[in-house]
């Protein structure tokens, strides 16, 4: 299964780069590149949501937030928005 949750990424004024993810409580990540946070971005909502994923009880499907529309997300100076997406294998019982 995919899922996209949007990311606000921000350019620090050391050229490096920190966001969050709006839709998912928590969700942080960084890197010294906008590749590298997008990396980050990657591997933090896929933790994220494989967390939420294990604390389902067995055979309930997950209850992930809604995704929010780029046009609901407030960004300021040197912000943007940009979709992540992540495969999740969903185990046996979950479909």
């Amino acid at each position: 299964m995919t899922i996209t949750y949007p990311a606000v990424f921000r350019q620090k004024e050391d050229g490096s780069y920190d966001g969050y993810f709006p839709d998912l409580t928590g969700c942080r990540f960084e890197g010294k590149t906008l590749d590298d946070a997008r990396n980050d971005a990657i591997e933090a909502e896929h933790s994220w949501i494989e967390l939420e994923i294990d604390e389902m009880e067995d055979g309930a499907f997950p209850d992930l937030p809604f995704v929010s529309h780029h046009e609901d997300i407030a960004t300021g100076d040197h912000e943007f928005v940009q979709d992540i997406s992540v495969i999740i294998h969903l185990g046996v019982g979950y479909y």
